[in-house]
C-alpha cells in the first residue's frame, strides 16, 4: 500500500479525483444560488432577445465551479485515459447521489427550538426553513443534474479521443476544448429539460431553448476562457511526474482501445 500510494503517477490520480469530486460536489450544492451577472461584475443590464423571451443574464453559482470541472475531466483524459475519466464520473456522481440523501435525512431532524430562532435579527427567521430550502435541492433538479454530468462526460471523453486519433500528440486545447463545448451543449439542455421542463414546474419550449443557450454561451466562453489554465496544469504535471513518465501515460491513455 505504502509503495502504492508514493508512486507518482498514483498520487497524481488520487489528487485529481479528489479535486475533481470536491468541486462538483460544491457546485451542486452552491448551484442553488441564481445570481445576475451584470451588477456583479458592475455592468448595466444586458436584456437579451431569444425564442421570444426577454431577460438578464442569471446563471446558478455552480456555473463559476463547473469550468474547473471541465479543465480537470480534459487533464485526466489526457493522462489516464477513457478508463481513468469513466471510474471518476461514476464516482463522482455517486458521491453527488449519497451526499444528497444525507441531506435529505439531516433535514429530517428535528431542530433544536433555539436553533430555528437564533439568527432572527440577521434576517433569518427560521433556520429550519432556510436549511431546508438550501440543502433540499428537488428530486427533478438533481436528477436532471447527475443524468446531464454522466451523459456530457461519456461524451466529453468519446469526442476528445476522436481528435487526439487524428492530431496525436499536436492540438492539446483543440481536442480539450472541442470536446468540451460539445458535451456542455448537451449538458446544458439535459439538466434543464429534465429539471424543468418535464419537471413539476413544466417550462414552455422557448423558456427552456432561451435559458439553455444562455447557459450554453456561457460555458462555450468558459471552455475558452479555461485554455491558459489548462497548459499551466499540464506544465505542472510534467515536472511533477518528469517527462518520461508523463510520456508513458499520454502514450498509454491515446492507445486504449
Amino acid at each position: 500500500m505504502i509503495a502504492m500510494i508514493e508512486n507518482r503517477a498514483t498520487r497524481l490520480f488520487m489528487i485529481l479525483t479528489a479535486t475533481l469530486v470536491g468541486n462538483a460536489l460544491v457546485a451542486e450544492f452552491i448551484g442553488v444560488k441564481i445570481f445576475a451577472l451584470e451588477p456583479t461584475l458592475g455592468l448595466p443590464a444586458f436584456n437579451f432577445h431569444l425564442f421570444g423571451q426577454d431577460g438578464s443574464l442569471s446563471f446558478t453559482a455552480g456555473v463559476m465551479l463547473w469550468p474547473l470541472v471541465f479543465v480537470l475531466t480534459d487533464t485526466i483524459n489526457e493522462y489516464f485515459g477513457v478508463r481513468g475519466v469513466r471510474f471518476i464520473s461514476y464516482v463522482t456522481a455517486g458521491v453527488i447521489g449519497y451526499a444528497f440523501v444525507m441531506a435529505y435525512l439531516m433535514i429530517e431532524l428535528v431542530p433544536a427550538p433555539w436553533w430555528v430562532t437564533v439568527n432572527v435579527t440577521k434576517g433569518v427567521p427560521d433556520m429550519q426553513m432556510a436549511f431546508a430550502n438550501i440543502f433540499g435541492q428537488g428530486m427533478w433538479t438533481i436528477g436532471g443534474s447527475l443524468t446531464a454530468f454522466l451523459i456530457g462526460q461519456v461524451i466529453d471523453v468519446s469526442v476528445f479521443h476522436s481528435i487526439r486519433r487524428r492530431t496525436g500528440e499536436r492540438g492539446v486545447w483543440l481536442r480539450a476544448t472541442v470536446s468540451t463545448i460539445i458535451s456542455q451543449f448537451f449538458d446544458s439542455f439535459i439538466v434543464l429539460y429534465i429539471a424543468f421542463v418535464i419537471g413539476p414546474q413544466h417550462w414552455p419550449i422557448k423558456l427552456f431553448l432561451a435559458v439553455g443557450t444562455t447557459n450554453f454561451v456561457y460555458k462555450f466562453l468558459a471552455a475558452l476562457a479555461m485554455i491558459p489554465l489548462l497548459y499551466l496544469v499540464r506544465r505542472w504535471i510534467e515536472r511533477y511526474l518528469g517527462s518520461e513518465l508523463a510520456e508513458r501515460l499520454r502514450r498509454e491513455a491515446a492507445n486504449e482501445p
